[in-house]
C-alpha cells in the first residue's frame, strides 16, 4: 500500500530495507553517522543534507563515517565491490567526483570487462546533482554526462520518490558500478511510496504525459519543468508528450524513438551544459534514425556554457523554465512568433 513520502525518505527506506535484507551491504561516507558513532545518536549527521539519518541506530557498524578523503573511501568501497560486499558509498556532491574520478572510471567500471566478466563489482556510488540550492559553482553542477561517457557504468537520475526507492534498491542489487544522482531540490517532494521493497529495472524510460504534437525527453528535476511547460503548451492546443529517462546509462531510446515517430517533433532538456550533454547524444540518435519522420528541427534546452552563478537571480535564469522549454516546443512545430 502506497503512502506519501518524501524523496529524501524514499531513499533512506531503500537503503534501510536493502540493508535489513542483505548482511553485504555496507555503507561508507562524510558525517553520515556523526555523533551516532560515539554513543550520541541524537547527533547523527546523516550526511549533510539528513538523507541516511537514523540507519546508524538500526546497522550500527555498516555505517561508516569516513575521512574528508574522496579517493580512499571511494576507492575502498570499490575494493570491497570486488572482494564480495556491496557498498554504498555516499560522495555528498558530484562536484568532487574529481578527487576519485580514478577510481571509478579507471578501475570500477573496467574490472569486468578486462578480467573477462569473471569480477564483479557492485557498488552504488550516490551523488547530490543540480543547481538551484544556492550552493554555488562548486557544489551545483549536473556532471550526468562525464559519467555516461564512461563504458561499464550505469547512471541513473530519479525525478520522483517512487521512482527512487525503486530505483536505489536495483542499484544495490545490481553487480555493476551505479552512479545514482540525487537532484538536491526534488528532496522535499513527496509522492506514493509503497511500504514494500521493489525494484524498477534499468533502461526504462516512463511516459509522464500523454501528447500527439511533440515530445519532451527529460530527466531529474527537468521532468517536473517539462510537465509543467506542457501544461502551458496545453492552453494553445499543443499537446506534448513528457518522456522521464530516469536512467542514462543504459538509455532507453526506443520509448523516445517511438514517442518521436509519432508526434513529429522532439524537444530534449537537459540541466547539464549543453556541450555534449545528455541532450546532444538524445537529440543525435533521434536526427540518425529518425530523419524522415521529424516534421521540424530538433530543439534541445540546457543552461549556458558557464559555471553555475552564486548569484539568486543569474542562478534562476541559469536553470531551464517552464517557459523556455515550451518556447523550444514552439520552434519545434515552427510556430510563428517563437524564438
Amino acid at each position: 500500500m502506497a503512502r506519501k513520502l518524501s524523496m529524501k525518505l524514499a531513499i533512506n527506506e531503500a537503503i534501510n530495507q536493502e540493508m535489513a535484507r542483505d548482511p553485504s551491504v555496507i555503507m561508507l561516507g562524510e558525517d553520515i553517522v556523526g555523533g551516532a558513532g560515539g554513543g550520541g545518536q541524537s547527533d547523527a549527521w546523516g550526511g549533510v543534507l539528513g538523507v541516511t539519518k537514523d540507519l546508524h541506530g538500526k546497522h550500527g557498524g555498516r555505517l561508516l563515517d569516513t575521512p574528508l578523503s574522496e579517493s580512499a573511501y571511494i576507492g575502498a568501497a570499490i575494493g570491497a565491490a570486488a572482494c564480495g560486499m556491496r557498498p554504498i558509498a555516499e560522495l555528498m556532491f558530484i562536484d568532487f567526483m574529481g578527487v576519485c574520478f580514478d577510481q571509478i572510471y579507471n578501475q570500477a567500471a573496467k574490472f569486468r570487462y578486462m578480467f573477462g566478466g569473471k569480477a564483479q563489482t557492485p557498488v552504488v556510488i550516490r551523488a547530490m546533482v543540480g543547481a538551484g540550492f544556492r550552493a554555488a559553482a562548486q557544489h551545483s553542477q549536473m556532471l550526468t554526462p562525464l559519467f555516461t561517457h564512461i563504458p561499464g557504468l550505469k547512471v541513473v537520475c530519479p525525478s520522483t520518490p517512487y521512482d527512487s526507492k525503486g530505483l536505489l534498491i536495483q542499484s544495490i542489487r545490481d553487480n555493476d558500478p551505479v552512479i545514482f544522482c540525487e537532484h538536491k531540490n526534488l528532496y522535499g517532494m513527496e509522492g506514493d511510496v509503497p511500504e514494500a521493497p521493489y525494484a524498477i529495472p534499468f533502461g526504462e524510460a516512463e511516459i509522464v504525459r500523454d501528447g500527439k504534437h511533440v515530445s519532451i525527453v527529460a530527466y531529474g528535476l527537468m521532468v517536473h519543468r517539462a510537465l509543467e511547460a506542457a501544461a502551458l503548451l496545453a492552453r494553445e492546443g499543443i499537446e506534448a508528450e513528457v518522456i522521464d529517462l530516469r536512467t542514462l546509462s543504459p538509455l532507453d531510446m526506443d520509448t523516445v524513438l517511438e514517442s518521436v515517430e509519432n508526434t513529429g517533433h522532439l524537444v530534449v532538456v537537459d540541466e547539464a551544459s549543453p556541450r555534449c550533454n545528455i541532450a546532444a547524444d538524445v537529440a543525435a540518435q533521434v536526427a540518425m534514425q529518425l530523419f524522415d519522420a521529424l516534421e521540424g528541427p530538433v530543439q534541445m534546452v540546457s543552461p549556458p556554457h558557464t559555471p553555475v552563478p552564486f548569484s539568486p537571480a543569474l542562478e534562476d535564469m541559469y536553470i531551464p523554465g517552464a517557459e523556455r522549454i515550451a518556447q523550444a516546443a514552439r520552434r519545434a512545430m515552427g510556430k510563428k512568433g517563437s524564438k
